[in-house]
């Protein structure tokens, strides 16, 4: 299980995918079948750029008991009040997927249904804060439930992001409210990695928490252009760009998975954004 391998301190690899847009769960079924012996865990998307996809708690479920593969479920506060939050979570555990990760979610106004009403009662802390407080028992205002939840909770954090000192106290916000684990947007080069967890251990010492680190394929100087101009918190150094200049996705490809057996033996694991292309993700895991 995921909470047992970070534990252990044994490398982990998890894979983001997207559900589907409608109700058949075997297309991802089908994606992802090849690949589930080598994950950990997969990731399950909640509705990704407020874009309407099947329910991530029920195809989490499905994946789970048709597959074998431990999944992690996004919640993001978009779409949900503070009860709706809480009836999924108490919902989700009792189909037993255990594993969350936390987000505020993107506006509605940015998807294809811009006129939906975006809630946003609690942010991505405030949604930590409420898993925490069910694993104990307790409803966002501490009155008692009549079960406790056991859940393993997890957050994201933006490893690249310029000012890392301001984003490593976010994290540390973000443990304070009751994160577990975390899993951060794309880097692309081992000084990202070691320039944030060097700040990390300077505003936290006494108390280390597993960082996996996000892997996501780039095929193009345009891609990496686009990410660098329009992604906060993701950072294609010139060193990439100056390959995709001269062998193309290709050689992309041959930095990233160099990149990924750098990392292996510095970090609790790799998270793998597929963009869809499956392939890539088999070609990224046969190096571990």
């Amino acid at each position: 299980m995921l909470r047992e391998k970070l534990s252990r301190k044994e490398f982990v690899v998890t894979m983001e995918v997207d559900p589907p847009r409608g109700a058949d769960p075997w297309p991802v079924f089908t994606a992802i079948h090849d690949l589930a012996a080598d994950l950990t865990a997969v990731n399950i998307a909640d509705s990704p750029t407020a874009k309407l996809r099947m329910s991530p708690i029920a195809l989490a479920h499905l994946v789970q008991d048709r597959l074998n593969l431990e999944s992690i479920f996004h919640l993001t506060c978009r779409d949900r009040n503070l009860m709706g939050l809480q009836a999924e979570l108490l919902g989700a555990y009792a189909l037993g997927v255990r594993n969350i990760l936390t987000l505020t979610g993107d506006s509605p106004s940015l998807g294809d249904h811009p006129n939906a009403t975006g809630v946003f009662d609690v942010d991505s802390r405030g949604l930590a804060k409420m898993a925490a407080n069910l694993n104990e028992g307790k409803d966002f205002y501490d009155r008692d439930l009549d079960n406790t939840t056991d859940f393993f909770i997890g957050a994201v954090a933006n490893p690249a992001m310029d000012d890392v000192a301001k984003e490593a106290s976010k994290v540390c916000d973000k443990i304070a409210s009751g994160v577990h684990f975390f899993q951060t947007q794309p880097v692309y080069s081992l000084a990202q990695v070691e320039r944030f967890e060097v700040e990390m251990k300077k505003q936290m010492p006494e108390k280390q928490v597993p960082f996996i680190y996000g892997i996501m394929p780039v095929k193009s100087v345009k891609q990496a252009q686009y990410l660098n101009n329009n992604v906060p918190g993701v950072h294609v150094p010139d060193e990439m760009i100056a390959v995709l200049e001269r062998d193309g996705a290709a050689g992309g490809m041959k930095y990233l998975l160099n990149l990924v057996r750098e990392l292996q033996p510095h970090v609790a694991g790799i998270h793998i954004f597929p963009m869809r292309d499956y392939t890539l993700a088999r070609q990224i895991i046969e190096v571990l």
